[in-house]
């Protein structure tokens, strides 16, 4: 990026080439609002993103203590404010990402209305959500960097050399709002020429990153709940090929994929892989199948038998007319499909667990680190675990092998508020506080995440002002729980013209009009009241 001065440098020789015409050009106006809108198009965004990507890989596996982070967010302006806090609280958006989680966009953004996350939402709304995602986090740089701008013109007015030197530092060493977008494309949504297509989409709209999910898309399940069918890993491998070509296509040439697995909870699946030699992929798929040994005569009609090592197997096939895999082969099925899936073409792996528990996913990890040592895990931290009733489990469970004590504790009903405070309660909160750090350590995940964390957020910040505004504290509820919070914790958004873009339009029309520009921060902007 070039600096402040290099940039109104190069608009004064625009303006200059351009004549007298220009005039009322002023380069300086002009050089500030470039950099206030850094990317052009959302290539320009998968691309930048697409490096920082790459060189957080690397930085973790030269150290597991530089995980990443990321949140999922269902509006631009969730994610926005995300972002602005992370700046706010950090001082820097370093080796934080969002997530696009397509749960959320089937439970609140789809024109059908609330959905369940079964793929069943438009695909257009998920490039569509990306491409608001980043317009919410580019007008957050605007916002920052025109605060800097009258801030500068302040400082020149009053002849403040440090100040005003001061401020330049800043503007050039400004950091973008603008961070890695891990986007849901769920399993692709039809065949792969249906993948490449909404892939090109997610990739124009800005996503660096894609994640897809080894279950038939027509039959797709979220990932913690039942009925959960995967596809053969031929077939994925296509799908795989299809994110990767339109990468490449759009010139997003390190552009991040990752293989999601569900096959830990999922005992279906709709066809039979084909196999052209013993031990080949398809072999290894259909040897999971759960079959019965028959005889030629055993035979009925319509039935499908395998032949493995001169034997006839017929596998056990649902009314549905689903095939079944073996009780117990989730974990050697996870593994195969992570080491399949890296070995052709994947960045990432993503194993889709039925609980947060670090010995198992390190477990998995360790076995497949055997065979692609760098091995890196997205792993979600999901709302759809008990949380605290799983942590408050592996406590008792583990001083309970220690030969510890725990007899007043009821392990059927560790979740009850009369556990909250005991030494177990706080070991399991230790446990769950540390997580993340130790899971990166031990487990090899390099991406955190939480899906849908912003839903509940949403939804428990909206109950507990409906049951304080509509209760006995009226307008006290919102004064005392949001408003006032917002000022003590300088929430910018309590100056919510502000954020809207007031005051950067303010600023574009001074550029336009001059003198004659017709403003909204006078003094009679109640939005001063907040300038404390």
């Amino acid at each position: 990026m070039l600096k402040y001065s290099e940039e109104i440098a190069a608009l004064e020789k625009v303006c200059r080439d351009a004549g007298s015409d220009w005039s009322a050009i002023n380069p300086e106006s002009a050089a500030r609002m470039r950099l206030q809108n850094r990317f052009l198009t959302g290539l320009d965004i998968a691309r930048y993103t697409a490096d920082i990507m790459r060189r957080d890989m690397a930085a973790y596996d030269a150290d597991p203590a530089k995980y990443t982070q990321s949140l999922g967010c269902w509006h631009g302006f969730i994610g926005q404010q995300k972002l602005i806090s992370i700046k706010k609280y950090f001082g820097s958006t370093d080796r934080k990402y969002l997530y696009l989680s397509g749960w959320m966009v089937a439970a609140l953004r789809s024109n059908f209305g609330p959905l369940p996350d079964q793929s069943m939402h438009e695909k257009t709304t998920v490039p569509e959500l990306i491409e608001e995602l980043y317009t919410y986090l580019k007008q957050a740089d605007a916002r920052e960097l025109g605060g800097l701008f009258r801030a500068l013109d302040k400082a020149r007015a009053q002849g403040d050399s440090a100040a005003e030197q001061s401020i330049l530092e800043k503007v050039d060493n400004f950091q973008t709002h603008v961070v890695p977008i891990i986007a849901d494309i769920d399993a692709g949504f039809g065949n792969e020429e249906a993948t490449y297509l909404l892939a090109k989409k997610m990739i124009e709209a800005g996503a660096c990153a894609l994640q897809i999910e080894n279950q038939v898309s027509d039959e797709k399940q979220c990932g913690h709940q039942d009925g959960k069918v995967t596809v053969p890993h031929a077939d994925f491998i296509s799908k795989i090929n299809a994110c990767r070509y339109a990468f490449l296509e759009l010139g997003v040439d390190n552009g991040v994929i990752v293989a999601r697995t569900d096959s830990l909870g999922a005992g279906l699946t709709k066809q039979i892989a084909v196999t052209h030699e013993p031990g080949d992929i398809g072999d290894l798929y259909n040897s999971y199948l759960d079959c019965e040994d028959i005889d030629h005569d055993e035979m009925k009609d319509g039935d499908v038998v395998l032949k493995r090592d001169g034997h006839l197997l017929r596998p056990k096939r649902l009314e549905s007319g689903l095939f079944q895999f073996r009780e117990g082969t989730g974990e050697d099925r996870c593994v195969l499909d992570c080491i399949t899936s890296l070995q052709n073409g994947a960045d990432l792996i993503w194993i889709e667990t039925e609980k947060p528990h670090i010995g198992q996913i390190g477990g998995m990890v360790n076995r497949i680190r055997e065979a692609v040592p760098n091995a890196k895990l997205v792993y979600n931290n999901s709302p759809s675990f008990n949380w605290t009733l799983n942590f408050r489990w592996q406590v008792y469970d583990a001083w309970a092998e220690q030969g510890k004590d725990v007899s007043e504790y009821d392990r059927e009903h560790l979740m009850d508020i009369k556990y909250d405070g005991t030494e177990l309660a706080l070991e399991a909160d230790k446990r769950i506080r540390t997580f993340q750090a130790d899971a990166a350590r031990e487990a090899g995940i390099f991406h955190h995440l939480i899906t849908l964390p912003t839903y509940h957020t949403a939804a428990l910040s909206t109950a507990t002002l409906t049951r304080e505004y509509f209760g006995e504290d009226g307008m006290l509820g919102y004064v005392g729980h949001v408003q006032r919070v917002e000022i003590r914790e300088g929430i910018a958004c309590v100056r919510h013209q502000n954020m809207a873009g007031s005051d950067i339009g303010d600023d574009h029309k001074e550029y336009f009009s001059g003198d004659r520009a017709l403003k909204a921060e006078g003094e009679e902007n109640t939005m001063h009241q907040f300038d404390i």
